[in-house]
């Protein structure tokens, strides 16, 4: 079935590898591999980006299941129709090439600014809306040397919107499908000069499949704009979202009144200059949650008598300037700094006093629940000549924690033509450990030092036909020590640097515009570990065929993934893996120039599935909806 699906979907592109600049064959630039606007054809770099029109076509609220789909090696756990969920039960886990966020080794950025939850070291998955994002550009492959801590495995950079021209855009967006399903959304975008503003605001909420499964969700996005002069501008934004969930455990240990009640933010305020031969800017933030969550019980007639509650937030600020120094240059340097606070502990049910155990004092006593990391890199990026760039870069960290870490990166891009580019890479991910793994839960411990990997590249990509065709492939070598694992040390466990990941792997891309109403897009990942993890698939491909033609519009993709592993064992090895193929299919017509109707079925073909072990998936689900704009 993996070999069909890969030779169907390649005769289909018209080639049996790709690596596109993006889906839809957007301008070449791009900014999170430097931090500053560059040609993604000098750049060494893996760099995958999803425009908006990506984004939305398939009219996801959430950016997660387009990565999923368009990203090759990226794979997200899911559990139902629609929401994530933290805690026991939750899916939302975001993996790329064996490396897991779950673990907090893939960082997610909002406009260059880290996003994890402070204590567990995590990102939300229910926090990255697709109502905020313009583009979303995915660097595979360790990024520690720019962000630091949490990038060893990549990152998922959100590029928030921006109107650009004067005017202004209202966007409503209704829909309703299975299980009660219900989501909408209203943006509007307004520039007046050299002022701009985004303001969003949505609401989703489902019943999903399975009892005690709901999912509640409301939120927005707001982002204020203005140009000093024509070259320097500044902007601040704010984003809030809240759900709720539950966690109706697994089919076989069912699970009553496991409740989560979550809030995450984010503001951030930032200062960018343009100048022929410079830029750069500098920007504060911060990310915060709040967390209330009951662990439920196994048995009815015995409800919990307490929740469990967490504060974080993540604040810092980031300077950066990049220069032209001489004929073919371009140097970054910058500097980082993140406050990471934490605070856990247990409320009462009955009286809502604080109740305080042994495993979140240890924590709380140990006056460790603030962190601090600060850090400068310089990033070294020369032209020797028209077809062939040298990269070098180096950032010293330094955690209040962990102690010091040095993180160097590079890489050389040669191209023979034009319109393509063979790339060779080397670069160093780490992590530090989370205030969980030091101080919360019998299995901590304080001694635990920062993991590590070094990834090895090369890739190669072409365009051609006037860029209606593109192709390439990447093969990558990962090898990684001092990974965190909790292992049995006497009568108990405890967390030790003890773990090792050898992974290996190609990923392929292409596509493919056939005429003005059809193109074509496929990408595949192939993937071999030495130690399985969950939420890592053997192989995934997915094929999208679209079609415009006048006032109609038709998207569908399809994907098969082949030896997913659900589950570990004590030994760390998988117990259970599933194979299957998704067929989705979204539909659209305008029937005035302000108002589409769309259609929207995922697993049309009802396939009997599980991400998460013990969470079969819906089968064939529908949405319905509206599109109005003014």
């Amino acid at each position: 079935m993996k070999l069909t699906f890969f030779v169907l979907a390649s005769l289909l592109t018209g080639t049996a590898a790709a690596q596109t600049d993006s889906i839809h064959s957007l301008p070449n630039v791009v900014i999170t591999g430097t931090r500053n606007a560059v040609d993604v054809r000098h750049l060494p770099n893996t760099v995958t980006v999803i425009d908006r029109q990506t984004l939305t076509e398939n009219e996801q609220v959430n950016i997660l299941p387009t990565l999923s789909q368009q990203v090759p090696g990226l794979f997200i756990t899911s559990r139902g129709m629609m929401g994530y969920g933290v805690s026991g039960g939750a899916a939302g886990g975001i993996n790329l090439r064996g490396i897991s966020g779950g673990a907090g080794q893939l960082l997610v950025l909002i406009d260059g600014h880290p996003q994890y939850q402070g204590i567990y070291g995590h990102p939300i998955a229910d926090a990255y809306q697709t109502l905020m994002a313009e583009r979303v550009e995915v660097l595979r492959g360790p990024a520690s040397m720019l962000y630091g801590s949490n990038a060893m495995g990549g990152v998922i950079n959100i590029v928030t919107r921006q109107a650009k021209h004067d005017g202004s855009l209202t966007t409503l967006n209704l829909g309703a499908g299975s299980y009660g399903t219900v989501q909408t959304e209203v943006a509007n975008q307004m520039r007046c000069g050299r002022f701009s503003s985004t303001a969003t605001a949505q609401y989703s909420r489902t019943d999903n499949h399975r009892p005690r499964m709901g999912f509640e969700q409301y939120g927005g996005y707001v982002k204020l704009g203005y140009d000093l002069n024509e070259h320097w501008n500044t902007y601040v934004d704010a984003d809030i979202t809240h759900f709720n969930a539950s966690h109706p455990g697994t089919t076989d240990k069912p699970m009553w009144s496991a409740d989560q009640w979550i809030t995450r933010g984010a503001v951030s305020a930032t200062l960018e200059n343009h100048y022929e031969r410079t830029s750069g800017g500098i920007s504060v933030f911060t990310n915060f949650g709040r967390h209330k969550i009951d662990d439920g019980t196994s048995d009815i007639t015995k409800p919990t008598d307490k929740y469990f509650r967490s504060k974080d937030a993540l604040t810092g600020f980031s300077i950066y300037q990049s220069a032209q120094l001489f004929e073919g240059n371009r140097t970054t340097v910058g500097l980082d700094y993140q406050h990471i606070y934490g605070h856990a502990y247990y409320t009462d049910k009955a009286t809502g006093d604080e109740i305080t155990t042994g495993q979140v004092a240890k924590m709380k006593q140990s006056g460790r629940s603030h962190r601090n990391e600060v850090a400068g890199y310089v990033d070294f990026r020369q032209d020797l000549a028209s077809w062939l760039t040298v990269d070098a870069g180096i950032r010293l960290d330094h955690h209040s924690i962990s102690g010091t870490e040095w993180v160097p990166q590079g890489g050389i891009v040669v191209r023979p033509t034009y319109n393509s580019e063979l790339k060779a890479m080397v670069s160093k991910g780490f992590r530090n450990p989370t205030m969980r793994e030091l101080y919360l839960y019998p299995p901590s411990n304080t001694d635990l030092k920062p993991e590590r990997l070094m990834n090895y590249e090369l890739s190669w990509r072409q365009r051609l036909m006037q860029n209606r065709l593109t192709y390439g492939i990447n093969l990558y070598y990962i090898k990684g020590d001092n990974m965190i694992q909790t292992v049995v040390v006497g009568s108990g466990k405890k967390n030790l640097n003890t773990g090792a990941i050898e992974n290996c792997g190609a990923e392929i891309e292409a596509s493919y515009r056939i005429d003005q109403h059809w193109s074509v897009n496929t990408n595949h990942a192939f993937l071999h570990m030495t130690k399985c993890v969950a939420a890592a698939p053997d192989y995934a491909g997915f094929l999208g065929i679209n079609y415009n033609y006048n006032k109609f519009s038709a998207n569908i993709g399809v994907q098969h993934v082949n030896r997913l592993y659900l589950d570990r064992n004590d030994d760390g090895q998988t117990d259970d893996t599933d194979t299957f193929t998704l067929v989705n299919a979204t539909l659209g017509y305008r029937i005035l120039p302000t108002l589409k109707l769309w259609l929207r079925g995922e697993n049309l073909l009802a396939q009997r599935y599980e991400i998460n072990a013990g969470y079969p998936m819906p089968k064939a689900t529908f949405m319905g909806g509206i599109q109005l704009q003014f």
